[in-house]
């Protein structure tokens, strides 16, 4: 228990922040388009379907 304590959990803690540390600066590399964060939009909704709007139902032959 203590190898992992003195080795394995240490060497596991680095790795994840050196993975962390590569993502985070891999947004130099980008495109502008692509390091900037996503626009916003607001989605209008143009019409809803209504009952009369909707296919008629077919009778299940399969039965």
């Amino acid at each position: 228990m203590a190898i992992f304590r003195q080795y394995i959990a240490p060497l596991l803690v680095v790795l994840v922040f050196v993975f962390a540390l590569v993502a985070v600066s891999a947004r130099i590399f980008l495109p502008s388009d692509m390091a900037a964060p996503a626009p916003i939009e607001k989605i209008e909704v143009t019409s809803q379907p209504t009952p009369t709007d909707l296919p008629a139902a077919t009778p299940n032959l399969a039965s």
